[in-house]
């Protein structure tokens, strides 16, 4: 499998990253079953393996752990901090309090002495990014941690977060980790270009948007899968809303065209969003051995430009055809803050 370049890191991963937030009770159940989809997947040339401390409450760090034993060393190992762990307030976010206490149970849980990426989850205005930075940095120092990254930031936070870094004194972010999807392109409007700027690696996530380009949210079968992901979250899967009516007849367009081209829809998405100039690694999210060779299958393909203007025409460039999925929206859009 192809690797390329971590940003200016200097380290090289492959270009299909393995996500394992359905490994554990958000999914797959069956610890040893889980690790042989990990297994298969080095075993196909990838090297790159993201998760976090939050997925299934940590289980799905231990199932990593499990199966990296006598691989580590051959693998980039990503995990994040940030989200709630539980209901306790000082238990998330970005303080130095919450860092060196998760990063040592991340570090337990996942049976290793470093972390070569640590990513914060999510941007959070409320948390001065010095603070973040500065106990980050401490980690760097200690040999805990290798390089830092973060997770669907705006625009403006990553700029932010470099000229602090650049002003303080304090290891910088490297990464980024944004949605991407041929329905969620917001990120080409700013964030792809200051990732490229910076010289900052990019491992996307969700280039299926959510299942929507799987092959199985169709117009002509909307049973199934649809129902827990419409309970859970709604504004992101109701068919009632034209958002999501919009995604269905793309995803029937985007279908038809792969087929033209003859590939499956799983390859045509995740082949679009590793064309892209500022993308390293695309990260691909199996619940079973079946999602994995499905989705493996798409570093070998190339699309071609007629295929890439044909998308453009189906969903033009940096369109999301439902904001509630371009993954943080600013809390200063709430009523509280436009004082209604």
């Amino acid at each position: 499998m192809e690797h390329r370049p971590l940003g200016r890191t200097g380290v090289s991963v492959s270009k299909l990253c393995l996500g394992t937030m359905m490994f554990g009770a958000w999914g797959t159940r069956d610890h040893d079953e889980s690790v042989r989809i990990i297994h298969r997947a080095l075993d196909a040339g990838i090297n790159f393996v993201d998760t976090a401390d939050v997925y299934s409450q940590g289980e799905s760090e231990e199932i990593v752990g499990k199966a990296l034993k006598g691989r580590r060393d051959d693998v980039v190992l990503a995990t994040k901090f940030f989200m709630p762990f539980d209901d306790d307030p000082n238990h998330r976010g970005g303080s130095r309090r919450w860092i060196m206490t998760e990063v040592e149970r991340s570090l337990r849980r996942l049976g290793t002495d470093h972390i070569d990426l640590y990513q914060m989850h999510r941007y959070d205005p409320a948390v001065d990014l010095d603070e973040t930075l500065g106990a980050l940095t401490d980690l760097v120092r200690a040999g805990k941690v290798r390089y830092l990254g973060h997770s669907t930031f705006p625009a403006s936070a990553i700029v932010e977060a470099q000229h602090v870094a650049r002003d303080r004194g304090r290891e910088r972010f490297v990464t980024e980790q944004p949605t991407y999807s041929i329905l969620t392109r917001n990120i080409e409007h700013e964030v792809l270009p200051l990732t490229q700027r910076y010289g900052m690696g990019v491992l996307s996530y969700s280039p299926l948007a959510g299942g929507w380009l799987s092959g199985r949210y169709r117009r002509d079968d909307q049973s199934g899968p649809m129902s827990v992901a419409r309970q859970r979250l709604a504004n992101r899967f109701d068919l009632d809303l034209p958002e999501n009516q919009r995604k269905l007849d793309a995803a029937d367009a985007l279908a038809r065209l792969a087929d033209d081209a003859g590939l499956s829809l799983i390859e045509t998405a995740i082949a679009f969003v590793l064309r892209h100039p500022g993308v390293t690694s695309a990260i691909i999210g199996p619940r079973t051995m079946e999602h994995l060779e499905s989705q493996l299958t798409a570093a070998d393909v190339g699309l071609t430009d007629d295929v890439l203007d044909r998308i453009d025409a189906i969903v033009p460039p940096g369109v999301t055809l439902n904001p509630a999925d371009n993954g943080w929206v600013s809390p200063f859009l709430q009523p509280s803050a436009r004082r209604r």
